[in-house]
C-alpha cells in the first residue's frame, strides 16, 4: 500500500461517501473504501486500476462526472498542475471537501498554500513520512479552462516554423530542451513507413516527423493524458495529423514500425525511475520491421549503448552535445 494511501484510511471515516481520488496510486485504495471513485492521468494505472475495479476509475484531463461529497489530489511533481487539478476539483464540490496528501519530500507542505484560494487550509494528518491537508470550499470557483493554461512557442528550424502547445505538467513545460533539440537536428534518412515518437510529451518531435515525412504513417506514444493532450494540440496548431495513443511503455506501441524515435523518460515524480526507458531499448526488436530503426537521445552519463547492443544490434552514436547523445540502431 502507498503511504500516502495508508495515511488517508487513518482517516477513513472522512472518505467514507461518495468520493473521488485524484491522481491516485494502483493499490487497494479502491477496495478499501467501496464507494469511492477514482481519476487518473497516467495510462498504466488506469489500465491496472481498471482491471481490479472496472467502471471506478477514469483516465483524462477533467474530473470525471459524478456527485461526489469530498475529493482528495494526491500531490503531482509540477505546481503549474497542482493549481489546475485543485481548481477543477474545487469547481465540483460546492460545499464539499478537498483534500490534498503528498509525501513531504515532494513539497506537500509547500502545496497546501495553493489550497488557500479555496478557503483556510487545515492540517489532518501526518504520519508515514506524508501529510494529510483538507478545504472546506464554500464557494464552488468556475471550472478552469485547460486549454488557456497553455505555453505556445514557435521553434525557428531550417524548413519552417512550428508551432508547440504545451499543457501544464508536459515535460520541459513552455520550452524546448537541450536533448530533444539534439534530436530534431539528427531526423535525416528515416526509413518511410510507420514512424513512432515514443514518450511523445508536447508533441514536437512528432509533429516534425509528420511534416518532414508527409507519406508517412507517424503515431505519438505517452503514459500522460496530458502530454496527450499537448500533442493533439501541437498537431492542430501547424495543420497535421497523426495518430497519438494513450500506452504505458513501448509494450503499448504498434507492431511494424520502421522507426522509433525518443528522448525517452527517465524521471516519475520525486523518484528517479528509468524501467520505461531501459524496457524501450529490451523490447525495440519486436515493434520494429527488419532494418526497422532506433534513434533516440539520452543524457551521455546513461549507460544505453550496451543495452541498445544486446537487445538490437551495434549501436552509432550520430552526435554528442551539452551533455547528450544521439544513439541509432537498426534491427537485424
Amino acid at each position: 500500500m502507498d503511504p500516502r494511501s495508508e495515511v488517508l484510511l487513518r482517516q477513513a471515516d472522512l472518505f467514507g461517501g461518495p468520493t473521488l481520488f485524484a491522481g491516485l496510486p494502483d493499490d487497494d485504495l479502491l477496495g478499501r473504501l467501496p464507494e469511492a471513485c477514482g481519476w487518473t492521468w497516467h495510462a498504466g494505472d488506469q489500465a491496472r486500476l481498471a482491471e481490479r475495479f472496472a467502471g471506478r476509475c477514469q483516465f483524462g484531463v477533467t474530473p470525471p462526472e459524478g456527485a461526489f461529497r469530498a475529493a482528495v489530489l494526491f500531490l503531482p511533481k509540477s505546481r503549474e498542475l497542482t493549481g489546475y487539478l485543485l481548481a477543477a476539483l474545487a469547481a465540483r464540490l460546492p460545499g464539499g471537501d478537498l483534500y490534498l496528501v503528498g509525501e513531504k519530500r515532494a513539497g506537500v507542505e509547500s502545496a497546501a498554500k495553493q489550497l488557500r484560494a479555496f478557503g483556510p487550509p487545515r492540517k489532518l494528518d501526518s504520519a508515514r513520512h506524508c501529510q494529510l491537508w483538507q478545504v472546506r470550499i464554500e464557494q464552488a470557483p468556475a471550472e478552469p479552462n485547460l486549454e488557456a493554461l497553455a505555453r505556445r512557442y514557435e521553434l525557428t528550424l531550417a524548413d519552417g516554423p512550428l508551432q508547440v502547445v504545451s499543457l501544464p505538467g508536459v515535460f520541459a513545460h513552455g520550452r524546448l530542451d537541450r536533448g530533444t533539440a539534439l534530436l530534431l537536428e539528427h531526423l535525416d534518412g528515416l526509413p518511410t513507413g510507420h514512424l513512432l515518437d515514443f514518450g511523445c510529451g508536447a508533441g514536437v518531435l512528432g509533429a516534425l516527423l509528420k511534416r518532414r515525412y508527409p507519406q508517412s504513417r507517424v503515431s505519438l506514444l505517452d503514459v500522460d493524458a496530458f502530454a496527450l493532450a499537448s500533442s493533439r494540440l501541437t498537431l492542430a496548431a501547424n495543420g497535421l495529423d497523426a495518430e497519438v495513443l494513450a500506452g504505458d511503455g513501448i509494450a503499448a506501441a504498434p507492431k511494424g514500425l520502421t522507426a522509433i524515435l525518443s528522448n525517452p523518460p527517465f524521471h516519475e515524480g520525486v523518484h528517479t525511475d528509468y524501467q520505461a526507458s531501459e524496457d524501450l531499448l529490451r523490447q525495440a526488436a519486436g515493434h520494429l520491421v527488419t532494418s526497422g530503426e532506433l534513434r533516440l537521445v539520452a543524457n551521455n552519463f546513461l549507460r544505453y549503448p550496451p543495452l541498445i547492443e544486446e537487445y538490437l544490434g551495434p549501436c552509432q552514436t550520430l552526435a554528442e552535445r551539452d551533455g547528450f547523445r544521439i544513439y541509432r540502431a537498426s534491427r537485424a
